[in-house]
């Protein structure tokens, strides 16, 4: 099976789009809007040419120390009809690869599926470790009332 991970275009906009609205249950949603502005962010996977999956970064800054920003991975998702062939473990190679060139502190996720990205060398840490990220996203989050009581784990990969 031959899969393709390139940089997303603006048509791909509108299939990334669809993919995090069906796992709006383990991804942060984002806006039609949201996607085309950071379309520059985002990768795609291709499996026989087929559409299979989606991954994105944002650049956390650490106010004063410009050398320390943390990269995120965010919206991770692959087609459940495409899972378990290694297409996750591409996209995020392909953005740390990508990121490695910042060279930032440290690459930064929070998931609801640790067990992968322990696989890929991330390790758990407290929330209380990137409260930009909280102060950033999470605080805005409709999904939880807390981001400490969120199932959702952080976990961190030097790179």
């Amino acid at each position: 099976m031959d899969i393709e991970v390139r940089q997303a275009t603006l048509k791909d906009a509108e299939k990334i789009f669809a993919l995090i609205n069906l796992n709006r249950d383990l991804l942060v949603p984002r806006s039609m809007g949201n996607i085309v502005e950071n379309i520059d962010r985002f990768v795609v996977a291709e499996s026989e040419g087929v559409f299979a999956g989606i991954a994105a970064f944002q650049v956390h800054p650490e106010i004063g120390n410009p050398e320390a920003a943390t990269v995120e991975i965010q919206s991770v998702a692959v087609k459940t009809a495409m899972r378990e062939r290694g297409i996750g473990k591409k996209l995020v190679e392909s953005v740390i690869a990508r990121v490695s060139a910042f060279k930032p502190k440290e690459v930064l996720v929070l998931t609801f599926a640790p067990k992968f990205f322990a696989k890929l060398g991330f390790s758990e840490i407290p929330k209380t470790n990137v409260m930009h990220k909280l102060y950033t996203g999470c605080i805005n989050c409709t999904k939880h009332a807390d981001p400490y009581t969120c199932p959702e784990k952080a976990m961190t990969r030097q790179i």
